[in-house]
């Protein structure tokens, strides 16, 4: 690895390239920026950047463990305790913080509506996949009428067409969409099934029945705009709880022309936000891969992102949607934005990196490097005032993952503060996003908002990495409940609830985003429509889904609840966050009465380790930190390291405790290995890890994500994956 002497340490040369050659000139040769940035200075300043705050990041590490460390004597000496002796000592440790001040309300300022003031899906994408990544941004609208077709939502009937358009199912797809639009948009009389054709009459819209009646819009202020001629419109924009809604018009169309409106599609404002992930969707562990990833990071601020691809024979490419410009009530132009607000996730404090070296020939943390270059590169979105923008206000906005406790919220504040300085930004332009998904966040969830108080734009809860937390914490507590169980005990529904009930005191309404976690299920979306309209009713204005199509649907949850109504109402009425601390801090352990059967155990293991085995393998080999892995059933779920996190802690915790043996933990893995290469067959470029299982790096990789899960750093997973990510690659050269 070639690296340039600088004064404190060693850059990598890529790096230093990628910076000096693609990013730096972009930045300094555009007088649209206006601000002081010295590129001659850059990369001293950058060091200066690296030196204060590299030893501030190990302490932070130090402490955790520590804590830890802590945690785990007292359980080893408590086996039986109060709440009030628990909480106590956690708060003598240093676990649990001062409360915050009773005015700890966030103050950020220059927020963009998508986060402040509206309610809808937010997409996850990993940053290195450029199709992806643009399909999350272009996905701001959506077809209803695609989205209901394609998924099974609406059954599949008998007699069904495999391929092509079956009518049948098409008619229970417009059926079922302007039943959607009665309930949403509702017309002051009939149905809009029975609309014949749609007419603007100075500001308002009418609808035209074959019997030659006429009504209009049972409220008219939902009629926002349209394209085309008023008497003949191509598409009319209504608007609901925030939210857009397009009837897209053409008589000719394939379905337009069988439609008595001549409705060709019903198009919905979908994922008002997406998040371009660096961390827990990627699998990026050299500098080869961080430069990918920063490189399609430029190329979506820049708005030049481009990617081409085969899909069903056909040569297709892919860029940013532009802008769409509607004619207004009024006569002016109605723009509404063509693209997801698009924030992006820096990874956490843990990891290092080798773009660049100290001067003891350290690594550096890989979170630093990424707050400054992805907010350099964020830069570039702030000098434009037309075309392919992304904040409107004029921020950048960051997420920051895995964060303990406010002390790290407050690191991480400070290190925005000293990037704006070494930028030239205005103070607080840099945002953040406080991902509440470890326990001592959730606990002291308060005390992190009052930290971040000037740059707040986002919290939001996450199952997976939550309960590997969890379990990690309470390691030595005891045996845990199987992952199902998990999920009914009164910690996590403390958790979910007082995250939002924090929120609102916190004054995040009209401000920040308050988020719930993922569907993981892509293909369920009957299920997901059935049950994640519990997101919305939390008072959360947004929630992740697994992709566009899911925002499509999952949008239509926020036309049944009104987020803003509900939230005011919470506001008045809100239960005291405090009180639920004692049940956010009860440990879901196996009660000393509820013994698991040999079947139970056996059932519980199959299942975790062959979604261990299914998404390490593909990271391992295929470098692909977010995909659909089947489960043991063939069921498709959305896997990423917060998945495996939580199945290699709990089995971990289970061999701990003496629930299961070594020697029935090495024998599940090696019959779940046979079926995670059956389901792998026909992957491009998959090793089967049953060829030589001894030698299998994936293989090897998850037997000691499980065997060592209670010696790895909170139960992260990243370690032992990027090591032997790297070896895969170093064979595969």
């Amino acid at each position: 690895m070639n690296m340039p002497a600088v004064k404190y340490g060693q850059i990598h040369q890529a790096f230093y390239s990628f910076i000096n050659d693609e990013v730096l000139p972009l930045v300094t040769n555009n007088q649209a920026l206006n601000i002081a940035f010295n590129k001659d200075t850059f990369w001293a300043d950058f060091e200066n950047l690296v030196a204060q705050f590299s030893p501030r990041n190990q302490l932070l590490l130090q402490t955790r463990q520590i804590l830890q460390t802590q945690i785990d004597a007292w359980h080893k000496n408590n086996k039986s305790y109060t709440q009030q002796e628990y909480q106590a000592f956690l708060t003598e440790i240093g676990y649990l913080s001062p409360a915050a001040q009773a005015n700890n309300c966030i103050v950020t300022q220059n927020v963009d509506d998508e986060i402040a003031h509206m309610a809808g899906p937010q997409l996850v994408v990993p940053v290195t996949n450029a199709r992806f990544a643009l399909n999350a941004a272009n996905a701001r609208w959506g077809s209803l009428y695609d989205a209901l077709y394609g998924t099974d939502i609406i059954p599949t009937s008998t007699g069904e067409e495999a391929g092509g358009y079956d009518e049948t199912r098409g008619a229970s797809v417009i059926e079922y969409a302007k039943r959607f639009l009665d309930e949403n948009v509702p017309l002051a009389q009939g149905s809009h099934k029975d609309v014949k054709s749609y007419v603007v009459y100075y500001h308002h819209l009418l609808a035209f029945f074959e019997d030659g009646t006429q009504t209009g819009l049972e409220t008219p202020c939902q009629f926002v705009a349209l394209c085309g001629h008023k008497c003949e419109p191509d598409s009319i924009l209504l608007k609901h709880n925030g939210l857009h809604i397009e009837l897209v018009i053409d008589s000719n169309g394939s379905i337009g022309k069988n439609d008595k409106a001549g409705i060709q599609d019903i198009r919905l404002e979908s994922a008002l936000t997406s998040i371009i992930d660096f961390e827990d969707s990627v699998a990026t562990v050299d500098a080869q891969d961080k430069i990918h990833a920063y490189r399609n990071w430029l190329g979506l601020m820049q708005g030049n992102l481009r990617t081409s691809f085969t899909k069903n024979g056909v040569q297709e490419t892919r860029t940013l949607n532009p802008d769409i410009t509607f004619t207004g009530t009024n006569g002016e132009d109605y723009t509404v934005s063509g693209r997801a607000l698009m924030l992006v996730r820096n990874v956490g404090h843990l990891m290092d990196t080798e773009l660049m070296q100290d001067q003891q020939g350290n690594l550096v943390p890989e979170g630093i490097i990424d707050a400054v270059v992805t907010s350099m590169i964020g830069m570039l979105d702030l000098q434009k005032d037309s075309g392919i923008r992304n904040s409107r206000a004029g921020s950048i906005y960051i997420v920051k993952p895995k964060m303990h406790g406010p002390k790290e919220v407050a690191f991480t504040c400070d290190l925005f503060s000293a990037v704006e300085k070494l930028l030239g930004l205005v103070a607080n332009t840099i945002k953040l996003g406080i991902m509440d998904e470890e326990r001592r966040t959730s606990a002291n969830l308060a005390q992190c908002i009052e930290q971040a108080k000037e740059r707040l734009v986002f919290i939001n809860t996450g199952f997976l990495d939550r309960t590997g937390d969890e379990i990690h914490t309470s390691f030595q507590a005891g045996p845990f409940l199987p992952k199902g169980q998990i999920k009914q005990q009164p910690w996590i529904k403390a958790y979910e609830s007082r995250n939002v009930n924090i929120g609102i005191e916190c004054g995040l309404l009209g401000i920040a985003q308050i988020g719930k976690g993922m569907w993981a299920m892509p293909n369920e979306m009957q299920q997901m429509m059935q049950q994640k309209v519990d997101h919305v009713q939390s008072g959360a204005s947004t929630a992740w889904v697994p992709s566009p199509t899911a925002a499509t649907l999952h949008a239509m949850h926020y036309h049944q609840v009104n987020v803003s109504v509900l939230q005011a109402k919470m506001l008045i009425n809100q239960t005291q966050p405090q009180s639920q601390l004692t049940e956010l801090l009860s440990i879901p352990l196996l009660p000393e009465d509820q013994r698991l059967s040999e079947s139970e155990i056996t059932q519980e293991l199959a299942n975790n380790i062959q979604g261990i085995l299914g998404y390490v393998s593909r990271w391992i080999q295929l470098g692909i930190g977010c995909s659909t892995v089947p489960d043991i059933n063939n069921v498709g779920l959305m896997e990423d390291r917060a998945t495996l996190r939580i199945s290699s802690q709990l089995i971990a915790n289970w061999l701990e405790h003496k629930l299961c043996s070594e020697k029935q933990v090495d024998s599940i893995l090696q019959s779940m290995a046979v079926i995670v290469d059956q389901q792998n067959e026909s992957t491009p470029d998959y090793v089967a890890m049953t060829n030589d299982l001894d030698r299998s790096l994936a293989y090897n990789a998850a037997r000691r994500l499980i065997f060592e899960g209670g010696e790895q750093p909170n139960g992260y997973t990243e370690p032992l994956l990027h090591y032997y990510r790297r070896l895969a690659k170093k064979q595969s050269h």
